[in-house]
């Protein structure tokens, strides 16, 4: 399979293809099909939206017929000898999972715009690259001759974005034998010995931790924006990151987002793009790939992401607990905890994964599944003295499934954890992960084995406090962006996107903090637009406290063994 990238015009974002097919005489019909999704992105794409001018030639140049037999397979038929298949993508989304052409560069993540010819993906692929010749490449395939690159088979052609400029940045590293390369576009003033430095040592804990690397060599592409953004996507010997904005790089908050985002990145080397759960093993691009293991490949590889930059040093070991704190904060604050499990939250990231959705309905594997993942660590560390823990756990998915090329399931994983610990996970599975609760009276029970524990404070904006009901600034308003169950404000009928405009008869300005704290009377008097509809409703206060801030802390004095168990689970 060849595919030709042509850039001729960047104004208007479309990247040119070219598909070179060769099919065999007498073929009674092929289907070229895109795929509908992206890994590391478990919702439906629909890329087939961004593409247009499709048509097919046959080896004389005639045209070929086709129709479309789904929104992104198209079907030709009585299609013999070489055939040319030209199309145009529009390449306008500037992230870390999709496509983007303009003067300064093209960069592509190929499972969005390449086609395959279905029942041939195990076929190699040739990616020439029509670009002028001052133009550099960074990306995870190997380039055979200049501006020309190679992929064994489809699979990995599609899991191997890259970037074309003339204004590349790049530098390396080696350790155990692989090389690291970092790549930035953009514009930025990167401090290099210190990201090197950096990248190296928790990459270094990475590789002490997991034994050996799935891949020969690894790429980090880093797009640098101008405006504030975070997003990082995994691939198997590469990542991109996007990050900005690039005037502040160095600075301490966006550096730890770039430190911390790699981090999670390539830990996912290991965890989804080698060690992956059954349903994805082979991935089916035409369809949603549901899974119950979302707080095993994304909710582990987030636990990992931070605790391995604890464990380098480049997190002092608070900063490293308020990282962990912020995923207790957003675990507390969403009453979907009550309502849906981490499982049945991951099943579902392919309905709503990527929104907030219905209001208290769901959990993220991200932060649910980060919580779960220290939880089982301090419990596998607690059975056997700190001899053995969640590393041994992912060492054993890595080398009994993802090395074998085995898919595995949550049973897998809930079994090897048993072997590990030497104890059973029965009640802690059934109670905390196949169903909905709170985990915050466990947490608070078991990071005591680490001298850690959960300081619980009032929050501080009184309707929050006293009320349960948040705020969003939109425009001149005060919307309410949320209402806690059982709580006054849930109770009186307010409801999300309502717009408050007095208290008490006074007009809300930027005062709603104010005129809550001001009111002494028992009940508070609201009047609201509703629906656009004009109306008042009264709240009575309650002796509870809503939205309270969690945060995980050290205790002041250790014993003997919270101080041995805390250096065990550090590494320092």
């Amino acid at each position: 399979m060849k595919y030709i990238f042509s850039i001729n015009e960047p104004n208007e974002r479309f990247l040119a293809i070219t598909m070179k097919i060769d099919i065999a005489k007498n073929t009674e019909f092929i289907e070229l099909q895109l795929p509908s999704w992206r890994p590391g992105r478990y919702e439906l794409g629909n890329f087939a939206k961004n593409i247009k001018a499709f048509e097919v030639f046959d080896s004389e140049g005639n045209p070929v017929v086709f129709s479309k037999s789904a929104k992104d397979c198209w079907r030709l038929k009585n299609a013999n000898g070489l055939l040319t298949v030209k199309y145009k993508y529009f390449a306008a989304q500037l992230d870390a999972g999709a496509c983007w052409l303009d003067r300064d560069q093209l960069y592509v993540n190929p499972i969005h715009c390449c086609m395959y010819v279905a029942g041939r993906e195990n076929e190699s692929c040739e990616v020439v690259l029509e670009i002028p010749n001052d133009w550099k490449i960074a990306s995870g395939l190997k380039q055979s001759e200049k501006n020309v690159l190679y992929a064994e088979n489809y699979e990995q052609l599609v899991d191997s974005p890259f970037i074309a400029s003339p204004n590349l940045n790049h530098a390396s590293y080696v350790l155990n034998g692989v090389t690291f390369n970092i790549w930035i576009q953009g514009i930025c003033n990167p401090d290099w010995p210190k990201v090197i430095s950096d990248f190296e040592e928790f990459t270094k804990v990475q590789l002490e931790t997991m034994k050996e690397f799935p891949a020969k060599d690894f790429h980090f592409l880093i797009q640098v924006l101008p405006f504030p953004f975070y997003h990082g996507v995994e691939h198997l010997n590469s990542t991109v990151l996007a990050i900005g904005p690039g005037y502040n790089f160095m600075k301490p908050d966006l550096y730890n987002d770039l430190i911390g985002v790699a981090s999670h990145e390539l830990f996912h080397c290991w965890n989804v793009k080698s060690i992956r759960p059954i349903e994805m093993l082979p991935y089916n691009y035409t369809r949603e790939n549901y899974s119950q293991s979302g707080f095993i490949y994304e909710g582990v590889t987030t636990y990992y992401g931070d605790l391995f930059l604890g464990r380098s040093g480049f997190f002092s070991f608070q900063q490293m607990l308020t990282e962990f704190s912020v995923r207790l904060q957003k675990h507390a604050d969403n009453p979907g905890r009550y309502n849906y499990s981490v499982t049945e939250s991951s099943f579902d990231t392919w309905l709503d994964g990527y929104v907030p959705g219905v209001p208290g309905r769901k959990v993220s594997i991200y932060d649910e599944g980060c919580l779960i993942a220290l939880l089982l660590d301090f419990m596998i560390r607690s059975s056997t003295q700190s001899k053995k823990s969640l590393d041994q756990v992912m060492q054993l998915l890595y080398f009994d499934f993802g090395k074998k090329g085995k898919g595995y399931t949550s049973t897998d994983y809930k079994e090897i954890a048993e072997f590990v610990s030497g104890r059973s996970f029965d009640t802690f599975f059934a109670e905390h992960i196949f169903k909905a609760s709170s985990l915050i009276s466990l947490i608070g029970e078991v990071v005591s084995l680490a001298g850690i524990k959960i300081v619980q404070t009032p929050a501080v904006i009184a309707h929050e406090k006293l009320l349960g009901f948040r705020t969003d600034i939109k425009g001149l308003g005060n919307v309410v962006s949320a209402v806690f169950p059982g709580s006054p404000a849930h109770k009186s009928g307010l409801l999300k996107d309502d717009e408050i405009i007095a208290v008490n008869g006074t007009k809300v300005e930027s005062n709603l903090l104010d005129l809550v704290n001001f009111s002494s009377d028992e009940k508070i008097e609201f009047t609201l637009f509703s629906n656009r509809k004009l109306c008042s409703l009264k709240m009575e206060k309650d002796t509870n406290q809503y939205y309270c801030k969690y945060s995980l802390e050290s205790e002041l004095e250790l014993t003997a063994s919270q101080v041995e168990f805390r250096h065990q689970w550090i590494k320092r």
